[in-house]
């Protein structure tokens, strides 16, 4: 049942103090060396009094911390990510109180009991933009219609590997019984195999937003035959052998304490040796085993480990059959980071089958 899975929101923040707030207008300097102290900020006012903060806040950190490497960037994020959450805005009867606030539903489908709460400005940030993509809906190239991402799901903003998949799928001639995916994500991935004119196909996903996101989108129409799903980590539920297995894991080793979300970026040390071990008991003799990834993490001098590599050297289990590669546009002019390597980013599409 839907009404069972338990979505990932916002946790409110009750206050039983009163808090300083920014008056509307006035110089930040002292409030943003408040948040440097630790010291919680309420935006009280107007909704654009949080936006202004947060803009002198990006100059501040700009002026204090490099942002330049990827690794630097990440830790200017992290810094950003720490000060803005002590940034509060007040909610009343599930509406923002501040002036000229945004409306967003899922403070009504959320905390519909809860009438008096705080959320941090990131937070809400998230939520409107959320609720933006959820309404109107996202259009996604190799797929007919649109896409409608739940609240904290992962859906792609890059378009590459998805077509890189699409253009195999036009020419993979196995069966096409059943296949399974692991991480739907917003089941951009599935829904192409089901165009593709897959029968079945076997999906899961850690992620419980991402699980209750595409029932609620699915109903009770075709596409809900067509896919079945399971709250889970790697296979779940999904035992018995199919002929096609698709994976897009996370294409960055983790450097910190996940988030929900951030499960679908970045991968822990074990994550492809235990998708590796089940997936050689799932796919058929002649089955084929995909996975989607990224030469990100290299470029970037993360890591100089590609883990489907280091199991095609060492795992035993399964032979490259083919590796397809698609460079990645540059970054959009409206990209405020630095995103140098994106010049030679490739992502990859990996045919595995048994040895």
């Amino acid at each position: 049942m839907i009404t069972e899975i338990q979505v990932n929101k916002p946790e409110p923040i009750l206050v039983f103090k009163k808090l300083n707030y920014l008056k509307h207008g006035i110089e930040t300097s002292s409030t943003i060396k408040g948040l440097t102290e630790g010291k919680p900020i309420h935006i009280k006012e107007f909704y654009s009094d949080g936006i202004r903060l947060l803009k002198d806040l990006h100059q501040y950190l700009k002026r204090i911390l490099p942002n330049t490497s990827y690794l630097e960037q990440n830790a200017y994020r992290a810094e950003y990510h720490k000060l803005s959450n002590l940034i509060l805005l007040e909610i009343v009867d599930q509406k923002l109180c501040a002036k000229k606030s945004p409306s967003i539903g899922w403070l009504k489908m959320f905390y519909p009991e809860n009438n008096h709460f705080f959320l941090t400005f990131p937070q809400i940030q998230g939520l409107n933009s959320a609720w933006q993509w959820y309404k109107n809906g996202v259009s996604i190239p190799v797929l007919r219609n649109k896409m409608h991402p739940y609240y904290g799901t992962y859906f792609p903003t890059r378009f590459e590997h998805l077509v890189l998949f699409d253009n195999w799928l036009k020419r993979y001639t196995g069966l096409k019984k059943s296949a399974i995916e692991v991480g739907i994500g917003c089941g951009v991935l599935s829904l192409q195999m089901v165009q593709h004119n897959f029968q079945k196909v076997y999906a899961t996903d850690i992620n419980p937003n991402a699980i209750f996101g595409l029932k609620e989108f699915m109903g009770t129409s075709k596409l809900s035959r067509k896919i079945e799903l399971d709250v889970a980590h790697l296979f779940g539920k999904w035992e018995k052998q199919t002929e096609l297995i698709v994976f897009n894991p996370p294409w960055m080793p983790k450097s910190h304490d996940l988030e929900s979300i951030d499960r679908a970026i970045y991968y822990n040390k074990t994550l492809f040796l235990d998708f590796f071990i089940a997936a050689k008991k799932r796919l058929l003799p002649e089955g084929k085993l995909v996975l989607i990834f990224s030469n990100l993490a290299q470029i970037t001098n993360v890591t100089s480990k590609h883990p489907i590599e280091i199991e095609l050297a060492e795992g035993n289990r399964f032979q490259l059959e083919k590796c397809l590669k698609k460079s990645v546009k540059t970054a959009s002019s409206k990209t405020k980071r630095n995103q140098y390597w994106r010049s030679s980013e490739e992502v990859e599409l990996w045919i595995l089958t048994h040895i």
